[in-house]
């Protein structure tokens, strides 16, 4: 099990990975977002983190209308998603994420799994001809469930699930269901608690996430790979006290 922290994208992406090898992290979850790691200099951030031993999993940007019934937005995000893989790729990565596009005209609501379907079999075959295994994010509904992921598992040859359990806190399915249902498809894991109202990113242990049942679950289906603290605070004294706090409880429960 490795424990690594996400870089804050308003903030310089080459002092957050400063910051993940300082506070002795396993590794970077690089999120290629604005505004400030919208770009990223290879050849700057390569060297940072060799220094500290620090590999990284790749997380885009959860704003792309990739699913959006317009070929053009589809090509052009589809565009931008190979740039990252490519960065990513660079980098050393095997995984790299994707939210759910909830970009649609109201009547053709009802066609949003299938939106989902058409426009991540192309971006699931390019990021695996980088060597990239893309895994699809749980966050609102219909994304929220065990049932809409059945689908898309089914439908889309290579793609696998990125669980999100302060996401699974809000939804219809909880982490319990995603584990036992989907366990086997699970390849990358954040953790962060709320309190089952928004998606807060707290420090774990300060919302309303059972994690000893958490832990529990998630080591019964054999995984032992990595796990995000997508855990953010707007006081710089204290987001390394709360990475901190939250590292400290996923080992103890993990151990």
């Amino acid at each position: 099990m490795k424990i690594g922290v996400m870089n804050n994208p308003s903030k310089s992406v080459y002092d957050e990975a400063t910051f993940c090898g300082n506070n002795g992290f396993d590794f970077l979850d690089l999120t290629i977002e604005g505004p400030e790691a919208a770009s990223i200099d290879v050849e700057k951030l390569r060297p940072i983190l060799d220094s500290y031993g620090l590999t990284i999993t790749g997380h885009t940007d959860p704003c792309l209308p990739y699913a959006y019934p317009i070929q053009g937005l589809r090509d052009a995000c589809l565009k931008e998603l190979e740039r990252c893989a490519g960065i990513f790729a660079a980098l050393g990565a095997r995984v790299m994420n994707i939210h759910p596009c909830y970009f649609c005209p109201p009547a053709m609501r009802k066609d949003l799994v299938s939106f989902h379907i058409e426009a991540l079999r192309p971006i699931v075959e390019m990021a695996a001809s980088y060597g990239l295994t893309m895994v699809f994010e749980n966050f609102k509904a219909p994304f929220d469930r065990v049932s809409t992921f059945k689908i898309l598992l089914k439908e889309v040859d290579g793609l696998q699930l990125h669980l999100d359990f302060g996401h699974s806190n809000l939804g219809v399915d909880n982490h319990e269901v995603f584990c036992r249902e989907l366990g086997e498809h699970i390849q990358h894991v954040h953790f962060s608690d709320n309190r089952s109202r928004s998606d807060d990113h707290m420090p774990l242990g300060v919302g309303s996430v059972n994690w000893q049942n958490a832990v529990k679950v998630l080591k019964a289906t054999g995984y032992n790979s990595t796990i995000t603290l997508e855990v953010f605070c707007n006081d710089p004294n204290m987001q390394d006290k709360y990475l901190d706090m939250s590292r400290k409880m996923i080992q103890d429960l993990w151990g």
